[in-house]
């Protein structure tokens, strides 16, 4: 059995490569051979988001407080809130942030498949933002 404390691995920034604004990384857990699911609370500050990316295996947001925005490419920007869990499937280009008004915060869950969970790519514009 392994037990996970809060706060027993430190806080990060998101890196300016693959984040707009100011977001924080706090890692929940990661996996222990033979699992390969990680996990981390992510908090966007208002305007705040990913770059478009997408993951091998997948990955599900469960939004734990304020209100973020999702698109997945070729999609309309969508609305999210506590409560709201989103799935993107394998291989599926998209991004996820906080609204322009309100920071958001998020518990992401993804596998790793070969030692990668993400594969990032070109920022997301204001107007993309913007929807």
């Amino acid at each position: 059995m392994e037990i996970a404390r809060a706060g027993a691995t430190p806080s990060a920034m998101g890196p300016s490569d693959w984040f707009t604004g100011t977001v924080r990384i706090d890692p929940l857990f990661n996996p222990f051979a033979p699992e390969r699911v990680q996990g981390a609370s992510v908090t966007f500050e208002p305007g705040a988001r990913t770059a478009w990316h997408t993951h091998p295996l997948g990955q599900t947001l469960i939004v734990s407080a304020g209100v973020g925005r999702v698109q997945r490419w070729g999609g309309p920007v969508e609305d999210i809130r506590p409560g709201d869990v989103v799935w993107f499937p394998p291989g599926e280009k998209h991004w996820h942030g906080a609204s322009a008004e309100t920071a958001m915060t998020h518990i992401a869950i993804q596998e790793v498949l070969d030692g990668k969970v993400v594969d990032w790519m070109e920022p997301v514009t204001d107007r993309q933002y913007r929807g």
